[in-house]
């Protein structure tokens, strides 16, 4: 990684109040270096300059730290892809138990590369769709975090992952500038899995627009029929 991309993430970083160790740092910029080598093979994504890779993928998903009351001890993330933003949260707090769902088989195997590489432990790959895995008794309702960083609709985002939080848990979903239609839309649908919506945060990255973090805390137990089967919730939402 550059020097002036490498200086961003670490003077963001130290402006939240999150100071990375030169260890974490060095894993920030292999990550950069691998996540290229795939990517010039395999299509994982449409960002590639060093200073996006910081500022887009990895500041992007560390801001998730800022809503988080303490370090959590457990995070599920939701169609993963490249890693984000469950990796770089991992790299920041080593001692999370991660739980990466992405049902690509070539992203699931640059998954594997990157923690191998990484030397990171207490990480599962769930090469599955999220509605697998939010019936399965070892992952539902045993995660403080969940996140997704997809581009359904919150409705969508919400069956998913409520299922895998525990009560008192947080969902995290990044989200674009106004996110208020969506909200508003998705109400329903939290109350029915056991959600609530704490609040949305505005996000500002450096040199980007305004973005938003909505965040839905988990109230009341999640019914057994949620979520439905494969394809229904993005089919038929809630």
């Amino acid at each position: 990684m550059i020097d002036d991309a490498l200086a961003l993430l670490t003077e963001t970083t130290q402006n939240w109040g999150l100071n990375l160790t030169p260890k974490q740092l060095d894993q920030f910029t292999t990550y950069a270096q691998e996540l290229k080598l795939w990517n010039a093979k395999t299509n994982l994504t449409a960002i590639t300059d060093d200073r996006k890779i910081v500022l887009r993928l990895f500041l992007d998903s560390l801001r998730l730290a800022l809503s988080c009351t303490n370090p959590p001890q457990s995070l599920i993330d939701i169609g993963s892809g490249a890693g984000f933003p469950g990796l770089p949260l991992k790299l920041l707090y080593p001692q999370l138990k991660l739980v990466l769902v992405e049902s690509v088989g070539k992203k699931i195997a640059f998954l594997e590369h990157i923690v191998q590489v990484l030397g990171l432990e207490n990480v599962t790959l769930l090469q599955k769709r999220a509605e697998t895995v939010g019936k399965q008794r070892e992952y539902r309702e045993k995660f403080e975090i969940a996140t997704a960083r997809g581009v359904a609709e919150i409705c969508v985002l919400a069956e998913y992952c409520l299922p895998l939080v525990e009560l008192g848990g947080l969902v995290l979903l990044p989200k674009g500038s106004d996110v208020s239609a969506e909200v508003e839309k998705a109400q329903s649908a939290l109350t029915l899995l056991g959600g609530k919506l704490r609040k949305i945060e505005v996000v500002q990255l450096p040199e980007l627009k305004p973005s938003s973090l909505v965040c839905i805390e988990k109230v009341a137990a999640t019914p057994n029929g949620y979520p439905r089967a494969i394809g229904i919730p993005t089919n038929r939402p809630l």
